[in-house]
């Protein structure tokens, strides 16, 4: 029995079982309970073969259905050749007797589910029949007014019944259309959580796929940082140490000492911010608004320029490697800043958007012209690179605004996803 066969379904089914058994009942009840009957023996005898033949159809006819309760109610010509045999003995019960004219009446219950097509009106019609012939006297008609009452009432009794049936179909059909309807949204329900969990899964693999490149990537970058900050500090080191070794000087001696040691005093720096940088030690008690607002304090009151954090949008818990990705690209953008820009304000600003994040990182300074330093270096220059490819691993993008003397802007826009509890 399938799901949609319901508890109206149910009690139905057990109508259109029952209901002509019980009319047949009825019918012969009145009947027998009528002085013509009971004074005709011969009657009785039609009566009780006429009503014989009708139990033995209907046992048969839901005998076979027995176990398929749609079966029975679907329009075929078994159903159609059931609706005449029934419609045959009711005629002539009614004959017999009008009151059987409530046998005959079963034929409007189930007209639109035994005969197919537009063929059911010609039931509805012929069951009209009956009953309209039982309303105005009983067969055979013995005088005009009869015949006159019979013709009003067939077309009441047919009229009704049509546009009864008519309500039926619609019904039906507007019940068909919903069922439609429910199984397309089902089926795009489905497709739609297997979208979302495809989309979840190529989350999941992307962020794996950052994770191991971010290996490669701190490498380069560590090399790179070594090379750029620390060696070319080591070097000059050297350099003013060979001075004070070439020098009789005592006092440019000095000064050349001087130089050594605050030399060595950046490279130190550069050094702890490099490993800082490796491991963002900041976003293992915090979250990214926390850490940004900390490292944008540390960064400003170490190159003493003025820097402002701000957050805009309801902060959630991001993953952790868009957290980390994000966090190293301010790092980078606001060393960028202190190294190349000479500017005098900074801002950072983490803004949530439903669902993405961005980071945008600005300053005042001398600003550069993108175009040309990409000619002149062949890469986008100042580790911009770098940070692009950050943002692209974790499908983000990164994109850069700046001009000679209008300061620069850098924004890193990356999707949404929540943290890996």
């Amino acid at each position: 029995m399938s799901a949609e066969y319901t508890h109206l379904d149910r009690r139905m089914e057990r109508l259109h079982i029952w209901g002509p058994y019980g009319l047949l009942g009825v019918g012969t009840v009145f009947a027998v309970l009528s002085a013509e009957v009971v004074d005709d023996p011969a009657e009785w005898q039609a009566v009780g073969g006429l009503v014989g033949a009708a139990l033995v159809l209907q046992f048969w006819w839901h005998a076979t259905r027995s176990g398929r309760p749609h079966r029975g109610r679907t329009p075929s010509r078994a159903g159609t050749a059931y609706y005449v045999v029934r419609w045959a003995l009711a005629f002539a019960l009614t004959w017999i007797n009008p009151f059987f004219a409530f046998f005959a009446a079963a034929g409007y219950m189930d007209a639109d589910e035994m005969i197919p097509g537009l063929w059911r009106r010609l039931g509805l019609f012929a069951s009209a029949v009956t009953v309209a012939a039982a309303q105005a006297g009983g067969l055979p008609f013995e005088s005009g007014t009869q015949w006159a009452a019979f013709a009003g009432l067939l077309a009441v009794n047919f009229v009704l019944q049509s546009l009864v049936a008519h309500a039926t179909e619609q019904e039906e059909k507007r019940s068909r259309d919903r069922a439609v309807t429910i199984t397309e949204l089902e089926r795009a329900n489905t497709a739609l959580r297997q979208a979302l969990d495809e989309n979840a899964a190529l989350h999941a693999q992307l962020l794996h796929q950052a994770r191991e490149a971010g290996v490669a990537d701190e490498r380069r970058r560590l090399a790179a940082e070594i090379h750029d900050t620390i060696a070319q500090g080591l070097t000059g080191i050297i350099a003013q140490l060979q001075v004070v070794t070439n020098t009789p000087d005592r006092a440019l001696a000095g000064e050349h000492v001087d130089r050594a040691m605050k030399l060595a005093r950046h490279s130190l720096g550069e050094a702890r911010r490099s490993v800082q940088n490796l491991a963002p030690m900041a976003l293992e008690n915090d979250g990214l608004p926390e850490a940004l607002k900390k490292t944008v304090a540390d960064w400003a009151e170490r190159t003493g320029v003025r820097a402002e954090f701000t957050v805009t949008g309801a902060a959630e818990q991001l993953h952790s490697e868009l957290a980390a990705t994000l966090l190293r690209i301010a790092q980078e953008a606001l060393s960028n800043t202190s190294r190349h820009a000479r500017a005098t304000r900074a801002g950072v600003t983490l803004t949530y958007l439903g669902d993405e994040v961005i980071l945008d990182i600005r300053d005042d300074g001398t600003g550069f012209d993108p175009l040309a330093v990409r000619e002149r270096t062949g890469t986008g220059g100042f580790g911009l690179d770098g940070m692009r490819a950050r943002a692209e691993r974790i499908a983000g993008s990164l994109t850069l605004e700046s001009e000679p003397g209008q300061g620069t802007a850098v924004s890193a826009r990356v999707p949404l996803v929540p943290h890996d509890h």
